[in-house]
């Protein structure tokens, strides 16, 4: 394993650590939504040392995070995100900074500083702007109820942070004689994130207040058991397609642990909080219109994963809302990659099923241009070659298209 691999896991192993710690035993009771209020204001800053200090290691951070080429720079889905955060945080919303990570797992974290980062296997696999808006609710939850500096407390009293401080500095650095820039600056990032653990009882908290927020900002609340719900279906088909047990490593599922008694408990919650806002809001469009050309980049990064059960779930669970050109074209891509016995008709079939949508991309052509040759029909599958070719004249291939159709 190279050390790019090993500097990557101890990124997210550092961002999982920060929520996992403490969530063993028995399950916690319900937290309602009513018991639960920010615990802050806007302008909030720290006045005693212990909070002093974790603030300037985290402000540190984020200049890193700020300057990192990992991150996507585009501003106009910057204040997207911005935006949402502005309208679920509440009041202290205007203290927060979102992040964009290109970094296709399922993960977001907040910091107490008010800057959050998303990754964009987040953006993935949200079917709308309202489960999105709960995985933000649920992120700024932690941050509205004070739950860093409770679990930078907690750890202080059961370790020598100053010792793991100082194994993080170490990341990626002299001990390789390797420099592996914006990887090893978010492994130490990661570090910092390990040291304030979050209890059961802070997941429930963040839960609760999370759902409060967001059905306050109008969006539906049974968006936010629907993204778990989700999420435990897709662990589920990566392990059944690989023979295996679910796993849950450097996943937003092994920092966020969901089993059914929190699903119950989100439904519940979720009820509880409806005749706070219109409650109707899902904001499909608004988040479509936003990703705009990112959402084709971010379905390429979930397929060259090799997880084609979890990908095809995806994919299935995206299309809920109705199939399309670009969701049928990388369901092909799933089928020609994993390329075990009858994936390669598979794919076919998802080729020809994604060019009878107006929104198919060029590439869907292209593919099933192939996949009629293959098959015998080279007549047809140049036409859509060429097909290709007008819709995409400067592609990297389309000398070699061109050669295949005999232009």
């Amino acid at each position: 394993m190279n050390e790019m691999n090993l500097t990557r896991r101890s990124i997210l192993g550092g961002f999982g650590c920060a929520c996992c710690m403490g969530m063993v035993g028995a399950a916690q009771a319900r937290v309602t939504p009513a018991e639960v209020d920010p615990m802050i204001g806007p302008g909030h800053r720290p006045t005693d040392k212990d909070e002093q200090g974790m603030w300037q290691l985290y402000e540190r951070a984020e200049r890193d995070i700020a300057d990192s080429n990992l991150l996507i720079k585009d501003p106009g889905l910057t204040r997207y995100l911005g935006g949402l955060a502005e309208k679920v945080g509440g009041p202290t919303a205007k203290d927060m900074r979102v992040y964009l990570a290109h970094i296709p797992e399922f993960n977001a974290f907040m910091a107490p500083t008010g800057f959050m980062v998303v990754f964009t296997g987040l953006l993935t696999r949200m079917r709308d702007e309202a489960q999105l808006a709960g995985v933000i609710g649920h992120e700024a939850g932690h941050f509205l109820r004070r739950h860093h500096i409770r679990g930078w407390r907690d750890t202080k009293r059961k370790s020598d942070i100053l010792t793991v401080l100082s194994m993080g500095a170490g990341l990626g650095g002299a001990a390789t004689g390797a420099y592996l820039g914006d990887w090893v600056r978010l492994a130490g990032m990661g570090t910092i994130f390990s040291l304030a653990a979050y209890s059961r009882h802070m997941e429930a908290e963040a839960d609760a207040l999370g759902l409060k927020q967001i059905a306050r900002a109008g969006y539906d609340p049974n968006a936010m058991p629907e993204t778990w719900e989700q999420l435990i279906g897709e662990m589920r088909a990566t392990a059944r397609m690989r023979r295996k047990l679910p796993r849950r490593e450097g996943s937003l599922l092994a920092t966020h642990p969901a089993p059914q008694s929190r699903m119950t408990d989100l439904r519940i919650s979720a009820q509880e909080v409806r005749g706070l806002g219109t409650g109707a809001d899902r904001g499909k469009d608004r988040y479509i219109r936003a990703l705009g050309a990112h959402r084709k980049t971010l379905l390429e990064d979930q397929v060259k994963l090799n997880d084609p059960g979890g990908s095809l779930y995806i994919l299935n669970s995206l299309a809920a809302d109705g199939w399309n050109g670009l969701l049928r074209f990388y369901e092909g891509e799933v089928w020609r990659l994993r390329g075990e016995k009858g994936d390669n008709q598979r794919a076919a079939e998802a080729y020809a099923a994604a060019i009878a949508y107006p929104d198919a991309p060029p590439d869907a052509w292209r593919s099933h241009g192939y996949a009629l040759i293959k098959m015998g029909r080279g007549d047809e599958g140049r036409r859509a070659l060429q097909r290709y070719l007008a819709m995409a004249p400067n592609a990297p291939d389309a000398p070699m298209v061109r050669q295949t159709v005999g232009l």
